[in-house]
């Protein structure tokens, strides 16, 4: 597909969910659901059609809310359960943009560290404010928070 022709990411969501419910695929469907309804009750509360970059922050909300779900429920010995939410946020983790290398978040948080002259943990907020905006939600914000803290505390 050429960037022209490239499809919003609520028409690709879309059309997924069309195929998974042709393909019966129940875990699919009900994931796509959940994940359009999130988007339906952020456009509602924002009163707007949502774009690109604002969907993938609804699929990065969704993936959170799993990985805690797996957490709580694998804590819990419920691990079929644990195993749904599994499958379930695959599915979700197919719509974010690759992610880039530890290695490469590193070198960016170096960047921005130096540029910033941030000395200690009390410079953290600003570090990870510049950063987030750096990455533009191409990397997760664990991860980096992880890297910030370990280039902090040296």
């Amino acid at each position: 597909m050429s960037v022209t022709e490239k499809m919003s990411l609520k028409k690709t969501i879309l059309q997924q969910q069309t195929a998974a419910t042709k393909a019966k695929d129940s875990v699919q469907l009900n994931t796509l659901r959940m994940l359009r309804a999130a988007i339906k009750n952020r456009e509602v509360e924002l009163r707007a059609e949502l774009k690109d970059l604002e969907i993938l922050s609804v699929v990065r909300t969704q993936i959170k809310q799993h990985r805690d779900s797996i957490r709580q429920y694998k804590d819990g010995g419920r691990n079929d359960l644990a195993d749904k939410e599994e499958q379930e946020l695959a599915i979700l983790m197919s719509f974010m943009p690759e992610q880039p290398s530890e290695e490469a978040i590193a070198r960016i948080v170096v960047q921005v560290i130096e540029e910033l002259d941030a000395k200690d943990m009390k410079d953290m907020g600003r570090v990870m404010k510049t950063l987030m905006a750096k990455l533009a939600g191409s990397a997760d914000g664990k991860v980096v928070s992880d890297i910030v803290k370990k280039q902090l505390i040296s």
